[in-house]
């Protein structure tokens, strides 16, 4: 799926304006989510994300919120994002995101990997040839500041399997090597791991040398 900008240009308020003009610093890629929101006074609505950056989203929903309210709003797949109610929309609202530096990153590798996951088909480990690499080590981040020290079992341009006793939630973000994944599946001797991009030989040699 190609990545396409997606600029939101008109401003209703004019309070507005700063934060809107913040947004147009970042890429809006258009992304159908299911998703809930939290209003300041905690009661909830559903809500389907429209589009989304780093900076911000767009949603869809009937229940609209008031312009520079806090909202916590929770996608599938993305989590919960904590932000401000930037304008109203004709079919909901955007908001601008209030995330660490951190969060940011993970939130641009999450983004990515959801908007190209037509590239990615569950099969890609069959698709790749896997060559064995039992006996390897590598390291496995699987949050900020925890590395662990695991076994290379197998690896392709898409994908790796490692042997660990460790087992991250699937669907969550990992660094193995020095390239960005996902963890896709558990099995008995550790975790399957797609890569959020594929990988050339040399990628592959710089990233587990």
């Amino acid at each position: 799926m190609a990545m396409h900008a997606r600029i939101i240009r008109d401003v209703r308020h004019p309070s507005d304006a700063v934060i809107a003009g913040d947004l147009r610093k970042h890429r809006r890629l258009p992304l159908s989510l299911a998703g809930r929101f939290m209003r300041a006074d905690r009661s909830e609505y559903t809500c389907q994300l429209k589009n989304v950056s780093v900076g911000g989203a767009a949603v869809v929903t009937a229940h609209t919120p008031e312009v520079g309210e806090r909202v916590v709003v929770y996608f599938d797949h993305l989590g919960g994002l904590d932000g401000i109610v930037a304008r109203i929309t004709s079919d909901g609202f955007a908001f601008v995101f209030k995330v660490t530096d951190h969060k940011r990153e993970k939130l641009a590798a999450q983004i990515m990997w959801l908007v190209n996951r037509d590239d990615f088909p569950a099969e890609a480990n069959r698709i790749h040839e896997r060559v064995g690499t039992r006996g390897r080590r590598t390291t496995l981040r699987v949050e900020e500041g925890v590395v662990i020290d695991v076994e290379l079992l197998d690896l392709s341009a898409s994908g790796a399997s490692v042997g660990t006793p460790a087992r991250p939630q699937i669907g969550s973000f990992v660094v193995a090597g020095k390239t960005r994944a996902i963890v896709r599946r558990h099995h008995e001797h550790g975790i399957g791991l797609q890569f959020l991009s594929l990988l050339s030989p040399e990628a592959l040699r710089d990233s587990f040398p």
